[in-house]
């Protein structure tokens, strides 16, 4: 069966339309060709282009719409604010609702995006978004939102703020020194034994979240600092964001994962390098995305208020979404109809070469039977 791609560009109901031209909202729309699918998948993330998303085409093959979606946020995540992107979700699902002529719309939430699917969701049944610290209200297009029929979670993280301080380097002595090491806690110092033992893993977990809160606790009071002088934010670098204790100890919540090993190869060189998630953000984004006190993209609380069917992907090898990730989506999902399955392959399904095949046969088989 082969595909028919169009390309969708819609206006922001924040920002309008780019000066340039450009629409904010994109995305490429997947379909069999010469169909109008009733039944289509939705996936975005907080900042990856999900336009050429690798089910996209593996899903319309198989009869089943699939639009790869992206905010204006798709590569600025340092300016990213949950309810702006929540509303500009919307734009896509009301387009293939009322262009597309969609009956069935499915949130895929594939790795991040499993809590940003999971906060949209739960934004629809239950408006519940606050406006972080230092905004008086959220926008008012992320109040009255779509709903979605069906929820798919693909190797999810269990939340932005968790993942974070989950990878952060529990031993960065000063922010604004990326070579900063508290001896005790550096988990790859060449005497340091692996596997680590527990007393080491729970003082390296508490340094991790107070690490977090202390940033959270200078965002704040940078922006005090900024509006008082008449500004409104800032950048500022998070650095050595690739040490999680479980990509370098392998009895660590295990799975079929090769240690050590992250998204990015060796995480003893990712972690002192300038490529990942969270090492630039502005201070309200940092509040917005990745603060455990004062984030809403955390999954729980919204995967709570999900009812829709679910099925939950996890992948055996994956080294940054791990067995109890996956756990504690199922246990926080409201619905009482969810589906658990396990692929065999690494967190993008690259590794083997039938693993993408079979998740797109999971999820269309599981879609029409709900659908």
């Amino acid at each position: 069966m082969s595909v028919e791609r169009e390309f969708v560009g819609l206006a922001s109901p924040i920002v309008g339309r780019a000066g340039a031209g450009g629409h904010p909202c994109q995305g490429v729309y997947y379909r069999p060709r010469g169909t109008r699918p009733t039944v289509a998948i939705i996936a975005t993330h907080y900042n990856i282009d999900f336009s050429e998303h690798y089910l996209a085409d593996l899903c319309a093959t198989r009869g089943i719409g699939f639009l790869g979606w992206n905010t204006r946020f798709r590569g600025a995540e340092p300016y990213f604010l949950l309810d702006h992107a929540i509303a500009e979700i919307a734009v896509g699902i009301n387009w293939l609702r009322q262009k597309a002529g969609v009956d069935t719309v499915v949130l895929l939430g594939n790795s991040g995006g499993g809590s940003l699917m999971a906060a949209y969701q739960s934004q629809a049944i239950e408006p519940n978004l606050t406006a972080e610290y230092g905004r008086t209200s959220i926008v008012p297009s992320a109040l009255e939102i779509p709903s979605a029929d069906l929820y798919i979670s693909v190797a999810a993280h269990p939340g932005r703020p968790e993942v974070l301080t989950n990878w952060m380097d529990a031993s960065v002595k000063e922010e604004s020194d990326p070579l900063s090491v508290i001896p005790d806690l550096n988990p790859f110092a060449d005497d340091r034994e692996v596997p680590f033992t527990q007393k080491f893993i729970e003082k390296y977990r508490d340094a991790q979240i107070r690490r977090n809160h202390r940033i959270t606790d200078w965002a704040r009071n940078e922006i005090d600092r900024l509006v008082a002088a008449g500004h409104y934010d800032r950048l500022f670098t998070t650095p050595r964001l690739w040490a999680d204790l479980r990509m370098i100890d392998g009895s660590i919540d295990p799975n079929n994962r090769q240690v050590p090993s992250c998204y990015l190869g060796d995480p003893r060189r990712a972690n002192y390098g300038i490529y990942g998630v969270g090492t630039v953000s502005s201070l309200r984004t940092w509040l917005s995305m990745w603060s455990l006190s004062d984030s809403q993209c955390n999954a729980a609380p919204h995967l709570a208020r999900i009812n829709l069917p679910a099925l939950v992907i996890d992948a055996d090898a994956d080294t940054g979404v791990f067995p109890s990730d996956t756990r504690a989506i199922v246990d926080a999902l409201g619905s009482e109809d969810v589906t658990l399955h396990t692929i065999e392959g690494d967190h993008y399904l690259r590794e083997r070469d039938e693993a993408r095949g079979e998740a797109a046969d999971l999820i269309v088989e599981w879609i029409v039977q709900r659908s």
